[in-house]
């Protein structure tokens, strides 16, 4: 019982003496239960609190009203997992009459309670609020700060640490940090921390660590030597950021850029390259490795050039250039601006563009050579028209001639009607050498400056009896157009053949359209590029809602005696006619046409700025009969030179006649009287009839002469018409034709 006794009497000293320790302790201690009720407070936390009635008191006294419940905070404490003690925790304290101060706070759990003890912040010496305000810094840094010695043992670790690691102060504290670092790893620290102690710096790095539950993640180190008050080292810090997941963005991040089908490049401040691409490996031929760092004009010099492309040239590790397109734009980083270039290898599009321009220009060629092609059948069909004219022409003037005959002679009897008949015949057979020569450009034309829209007024009522009612006209005239030099007759003869064949197209009726406009051509017009000279043009237009041609067909349109139409229907010459009147005025025609939707012809004419001239400005006189003059005729074609000499002879003239050029010239020098004018063929064997008259007017130059021909060309200009001071009677003429010309030319 005694000894009972005395052992309840040292535990009640020593419980005494401890109480009367901690309330003469300097540093303010308070003790509070589970429930948050102050059981304890020592002298210093009186004054510290200016408070001597804390005991009893909920420990929410102890902070402002604005925070949150402490005696809430301190349950959730005891009722959580936490370390034994936490030292350096900054709190926001509330003194009796309301005033605010700062305490550093640590914590304690022992037997059930808290044990707190509170340092003044606002009343400590500079040295010590700096290294309280180190301390709480440290405490409440989001980064795992560790200290250890130079043997690896762990000397603090601070919550950051416990969170990032998982491990407990308690539980690391005098223990080896290899805990945490792979087995892999441990020679690399032990090296660190011999380069620290020798007094080395070691930059920020990356590295990997392990956390209490086996994971391993990457984490960015710093670290810094642990210092003595002498200045010795004694350890290592270490300042550790979890990069996990900024590592899996980047991973991410190289992922996307790396699937771009593009060079990246990315070029840091300094002008050094900080990131590349797989396609940037491609296309500069150095591994991933020898591009980073690497100053990025040796792969992009300024001011190169690759063969064929004026943009700028990326350099291969072999020394060519690439040409290449760049595109730039800026990246903003933790590390810096980092300025991002995408780089397109353009050699494929370069060679792309050249295929392009060799398949255009083959293209441009090929179609060069069909218009070539076409044109060059055009001007052979030409050549045998105009041949077979002139041959055609002779003997329509022989039966045409005598036809005529037999009906001044044969008036009043039954061979008058035959005679005629053969007349009209005759004529419709000079109707069609006409048309052949217009496509062949061998006819005689006289051009003068006309009015379009006065030209199309004019035949409008002609054109409308030739379509018939079923075809409704319409005609829409561009305002101040301006004239055009052409034979009248001709663009008469045009608008007729397209609206005749208009016509044919619409069998069941339909609309006709015929408009007027002007264009330009300048050097980029696709006219230009086809040949045609550049300035300005008259559009006239004809349009038809009928069948349309085909393909086949459109490319044949233009032909001589080509016709789609039955036998007996038409001639094949419409539009080869219209085709031949247009060129020969210097113009060109072009054809569109859908089956089914219609056909729309387009012919341009130069403009001209002459006054236009009226429709009855070129009267023909009055011509009187023969008075014996002598006419020397030299014709080839010995029925035709017999007609000719009959017309003339009945014409009151004197006339001699010859087969050729040479024999015109024995005739002419054999004849003693004057020779009043030489009527001649203009194409004849041995001597054309230029050169006869050049020679049978040296010798008699009184002479005038005469040329009669169905194929002209050789007195013609270039142009269709009439070299100056030659005078032409075309074939087939009739003997009223043949009279008024001669008579014409004699007149003085």
């Amino acid at each position: 019982m005694k000894a009972q006794t005395c052992g309840g009497g040292q535990v009640r000293w020593t419980e005494t003496l401890a109480s009367g320790l901690l309330e003469v302790a300097p540093d303010a201690i308070v003790i509070s239960d589970g429930d948050g009720m102050i059981v304890f407070a020592n002298a210093a936390a009186r004054a510290m609190f200016d408070n001597e009635d804390l005991v009893g008191a909920s420990v929410n006294v102890l902070v402002p009203p604005s925070t949150p419940s402490m005696a809430q905070r301190v349950r959730a404490y005891l009722g959580a997992t936490h370390p034994d003690r936490r030292q350096g925790q900054p709190l926001r304290a509330v003194r009796r009459d309301g005033t605010l101060f700062s305490v550093e706070i640590t914590l304690s759990v022992v037997d059930g309670h808290i044990v707190a003890v509170l340092h003044d912040l606002s009343a400590k010496t500079g040295v010590d609020r700096a290294r309280s305000l180190l301390a709480s810094i440290v405490q409440s840094s989001h980064d795992a700060i560790v200290s250890t010695d130079l043997d690896g043992l762990v000397l603090s670790w601070n919550p950051g640490a416990e969170r990032l690691y998982g491990y407990t102060a308690g539980e690391m504290l005098g223990r080896s940090k290899d805990i945490i670092i792979p087995p892999a790893r441990r020679c690399d620290e032990a090296e660190i921390r011999a380069i620290v102690a020798a007094g080395g710096r070691v930059d920020p790095y990356r590295t990997i660590r392990l956390r209490a539950d086996g994971t391993v993640f990457t984490v960015s180190m710093l670290v810094s030597p642990l210092t003595a008050p002498d200045g010795s080292t004694i350890g290592v810090t270490t300042t550790t950021r979890d990069i996990s997941e900024r590592e899996r963005a980047e991973a991410q991040m190289q992922a996307v850029i790396d699937a771009a089908p593009d060079a990246l490049v990315g070029v840091a401040e300094n002008g050094r390259v900080a990131l590349v691409n797989t396609q940037a490996e491609r296309l500069f031929g150095h591994p991933r490795y020898d591009l980073l760092d690497i100053p990025v004009g040796r792969l992009l010099p300024d001011g190169a050039q690759a063969e064929g492309w004026p943009g700028p040239a990326a350099r291969h590790r072999d020394g060519t250039l690439v040409p290449v397109d760049i595109t730039r734009s800026v990246l903003r980083t933790d590390e810096g601006v980092i300025e991002l270039a995408g780089i397109r290898d353009v050699t494929e599009r370069i060679a792309a563009r050249a295929e392009q321009e060799r398949l255009r220009a083959e293209a441009q060629r090929q179609m060069d050579e069909v218009r070539l092609q076409r044109t060059q059948r055009l001007e052979s069909l030409g050549q045998l028209a105009g041949g077979v004219a002139h041959d055609f022409n002779n003997l329509l003037a022989v039966i045409l001639n005598y036809a005529e005959f037999i009906v001044e002679d044969g008036a009043g009897t039954p061979f008058e009607e035959d005679a005629r008949q053969i007349l009209r015949a005759g004529q419709r057979g000079s109707e069609l050498t006409h048309q052949l020569l217009a496509f062949a450009r061998r006819e005689v034309i006289r051009p003068v400056p006309l009015d379009v829209n006065r030209v199309i007024t004019e035949v409008e009522q002609m054109l409308t009896r030739s379509i018939g009612e079923h075809i409704e006209l319409n005609t829409a005239l561009a305002e101040r157009l301006p004239s055009v030099v052409a034979d009248p007759g001709q663009l008469e003869q045009v608008l007729v053949n397209l609206a005749v064949n208009a016509r044919d197209a619409m069998p069941e009726g339909g609309r006709l359209t015929v408009d007027t406009g002007t264009i330009s051509v300048d050097e980029e017009h696709p006219l230009a590029r086809e040949g045609f000279k550049p300035g300005r043009y008259v559009r006239l237009r004809v349009s038809d809602t009928g069948t349309g041609m085909p393909r086949d067909v459109q490319d044949k349109a233009f032909e001589p005696f080509f016709t789609t139409k039955p036998s007996g229907a038409g001639t094949g010459l419409g539009l080869a006619t219209v085709y031949g009147i247009v060129v020969q005025a210097g113009g060109t025609v072009k054809l569109y046409s859908e089956p089914g939707l219609g056909t729309t012809i387009t012919i341009l004419l130069p403009a001209s700025d002459a006054e236009p001239q009226a429709a009855d400005d070129d009267r023909c006189p009055e011509r009187s009969a023969g008075r014996g003059q002598t006419v020397l005729v030299a014709e080839d074609e010995e029925a035709l030179r017999e007609v000719t000499t009959r017309i003339l002879g009945r014409g009151g003239y004197t006339v001699l006649a010859a087969s050729d050029g040479a024999d015109a010239l024995e005739v002419a020098a054999a004849h003693d009287g004057p020779i009043d004018l030489l009527l001649s063929d203009v194409v004849m064997p041995g001597m054309l009839g230029r050169v006869l008259a050049e020679r049978l007017r040296q010798a008699r130059p009184e002479t005038r002469v005469l040329f009669m021909s169905g194929y002209a060309q050789p007195v013609l200009t270039s142009n269709g018409i009439l070299d100056p001071g030659v005078h032409l009677v075309e074939k087939p003429f009739t003997g009223a034709d043949l009279l008024a010309a001669v008579a014409e030319q004699l007149t003085p």
